[in-house]
């Protein structure tokens, strides 16, 4: 079992519930070791004093603000006693639509539990609340000496603290980005076709078809590597669609979204596909029904498209997929 990463108390009017806060999400990133090249030694950071060079001990370390003509030393105790009280409460200030809460101001996810099995008729009774009013519980609260704006949300059952960015630290688009087109003329074919596109490859939002396709490639390039293979290649990304082909583009990609069984690569501007220019592999695949094929993930499906080596597999769909491995029988 976890251990939470931050304990106290969740207050909302004068209800009080002891809570412990746990991390929600794990990063399945690999690490790689800095090494020196042409050799196995390892390459560490070390904290080292800028004028005499020596190594400092974590403990002879303290913070200092640069006023511009001098230092402010500041010690990690003194950041928790301007504090006080605040590193260990969470009170809500209000109850607020979740619908008004743009998406840009969420950051990181974490899950709430009681801290005890005395407080769950209260842990129970505001998560069925906020459910059913469909509000989330916006507060501030102090962690390893950083104060938070949060949302509290009640979500499956559990109730969940979501980190917000502060409204200053919200950049604004049109500073950051010169060249925005605004509402730029479109015709009337344009959009249609644009909109008959989008409705093509409408889903249905299952997190579980994605998966981090770039981790699997660096993992396959390592056991390439330690096997003495070779390593498969990326394709280049697709050429920028031009303001003269955008039509043909759009009337191309509508009818590859409705007839996967003729794509097997990604579509160009020029309307034709990446399988079409570049020819596929001619390895095959142990021969299997198609029942069976569309039974599997996505996951399973790209896994399978990998082995086979079938050019544009990373941008496909499900369907394009089974298309693709089907053929290869």
């Amino acid at each position: 079992m976890a251990r939470p990463v931050w304990a106290g108390n969740l207050s909302f009017g004068l209800v009080s519930l002891p809570v412990g806060l746990y991390t929600a999400t794990d990063s399945h990133t690999i690490h790689f070791h800095q090494l020196q090249r042409g050799t196995a030694d390892r390459i560490r950071n070390r904290r080292v004093n800028e004028r005499t060079g020596k190594e400092v001990d974590l403990d002879d370390i303290v913070k200092g603000y640069d006023t511009g003509g001098e230092y402010v030393l500041v010690e990690p105790k003194e950041l928790d006693e301007i504090a006080p009280g605040r590193s260990r409460s969470l009170e809500i200030t209000g109850f607020v639509d979740l619908a008004d809460v743009d998406p840009i101001f969420f950051d990181k996810t974490y899950y709430l539990g009681p801290r005890g099995a005395e407080y769950g008729k209260v842990y129970s009774l505001l998560e069925q609340a906020l459910a059913k009013a469909g509000k989330a519980g916006v507060a501030t609260f102090v962690m390893r000496q950083h104060e938070y704006l949060v949302a509290l949300k009640a979500e499956n059952g559990i109730l969940t603290l979501h980190t917000l960015h502060w409204a200053d630290e919200i950049r604004d688009p049109k500073k950051e980005i010169g060249n925005l087109p605004g509402k730029t003329k479109a015709s009337d074919r344009e959009l249609k076709m644009a909109e008959q596109l989008i409705e093509a490859l409408s889903m249905t939002w299952d997190p579980g078809e994605f998966h981090d396709t770039f981790q699997e490639k660096v993992t396959a390039m390592i056991d390439a590597k330690q096997a003495g293979e070779t390593v498969e290649k990326a394709e280049p990304a697709a050429e920028p669609t031009g303001v003269v082909d955008l039509m043909e583009a759009l009337r191309a990609s509508v009818e590859r979204a409705g007839s996967p069984k003729q794509a097997s690569g990604k579509a160009t501007a020029s309307g034709t596909t990446a399988a079409a220019k570049k020819p596929a592999a001619k390895k095959r695949i142990r021969s299997e029904p198609k029942q069976d094929l569309a039974g599997l993930t996505k996951a399973d499906l790209y896994k399978k498209a990998a082995a086979a080596h079938i050019p544009g597999r990373s941008q496909m769909t499900r369907e394009d997929l089974v298309a693709a491995l089907t053929s290869r029988r």
